[in-house]
Order: C-alpha cells, then sequence, then structure tokens
C-alpha cells in the first residue's frame, strides 16, 4: 500500500517545514504565504489523519474538523430552513456557505474564525477533513488569502484529499486546486 511506503516521508517533510527554523522557507516557496497543503490520495484520508492524530501532539497543534462546523452550521440553521434557502438561491447555492456581500455568520466565517482562534492559543491550526468544501464554494484559496489568516503568526496546516495528475494537483481527484500561497507537501 502506497500509504505504508510513503507517510513517514509526507510526516517527516511536514516536521521539517514547521520547524521554527525553517517556517522562514514557507513564504519564500508559497508566494509569501504561511499555509501548507498536505496532500494525500482521498482513498487514505483515514489512514492520514489517523496518523496526523499521533503525530501532531496537542502542545503545539489544535486540529480543526471542518466536517464538524459543516454539520453544526447546518443544525444552527435548521435543516428545513437550510434547504428552503439553499434552493432559493439556485443557480448560486453556494452562496450559503460563502457569501461576502452577506451580513450572516456563513461556514466559511466559522471556518476562519476557528482558525483565528486556534492561531490566538499559540497553536498550529489544523484543517481535516476538507473534503466538505467540495460544492461550497470555499477554496484552499479563500482561506490562504484572507486577509486575517494571512497574516497570523503562525502556518496554517491544511489536509488536503487530492492527488497530482501532471503538473495540477486535484481535489478529491475531481476538481484542479491553486496552490498559490501554500507549500505542498
Amino acid at each position: 500500500m502506497a500509504y505504508l511506503d510513503e507517510h513517514k516521508a509526507k510526516f517527516d517533510n511536514l516536521k521539517t517545514a514547521l520547524d521554527l527554523k525553517n517556517r522562514t522557507n514557507l513564504s519564500l516557496v508559497a508566494n509569501g504565504g504561511y499555509s501548507i497543503l498536505f496532500t494525500y490520495p482521498p482513498k487514505e484520508e483515514s489512514l492520514y489523519l489517523e496518523k496526523a492524530k499521533q503525530e501532531l501532539n496537542k502542545e503545539n497543534f489544535e486540529i480543526i474538523d471542518v466536517s464538524k462546523l459543516f454539520v453544526e452550521f447546518i443544525d444552527d440553521y435548521h435543516l428545513n430552513d437550510f434547504v428552503e434557502v439553499y434552493n432559493g438561491l439556485k443557480p448560486t447555492s453556494y452562496k450559503i456557505f460563502m457569501d461576502a456581500s452577506g451580513s450572516d455568520t456563513d461556514l466559511f466565517d466559522n471556518v476562519v474564525n476557528a482558525i483565528i482562534a486556534t492561531s490566538k492559543k499559540g497553536l498550529i491550526p489544523v484543517l481535516i477533513r476538507t473534503g466538505v468544501f467540495y460544492g461550497t464554494g470555499i477554496e484552499n484559496i479563500n482561506i490562504t488569502q484572507h486577509s486575517i489568516i494571512d497574516g497570523l503568526n503562525t502556518p496554517l496546516l491544511i489536509f488536503y484529499p487530492g492527488e497530482i495528475k501532471g503538473d495540477h494537483h486535484h481535489f478529491l481527484n475531481a476538481k484542479q486546486s491553486s496552490n498559490y500561497r501554500c507549500t505542498i507537501i
């Protein structure tokens, strides 16, 4: 299995990139960004997340499970109301999850707020289960280029289910992704 052969090297590369002595290299590699996309095959996500929970200690990292934020967002909205608004927004239904012009707190706002709160604790925010972003209009570039996220003193680590096809990463093997302002591991 590829995971058994590759995971040690990937996690070693991650530790090297996050080492305090090497963090300035993050912004040099990532067009001034301070984020890392940690990529892995989507079908092996549970293996990589299990290893992450072992490798990333709670003294330095905080895992933010965006699938839980997604469920909380729907619960707070109340399912019937959510479905009504979602259907009413067609063909721009994604705006229920991320609408810069809206005044309501949306899923994107919740993710950004969780990252900021984690960073304020002096911990490195680690986004996992980012596959839930598919179809929401939220992409890694929206997060990494957010003005507050871009100015944080801690790097942002995004666990990213996707594989390389040619010269590009494909989120969930379906959509070409942007690695702008990110270091890829």
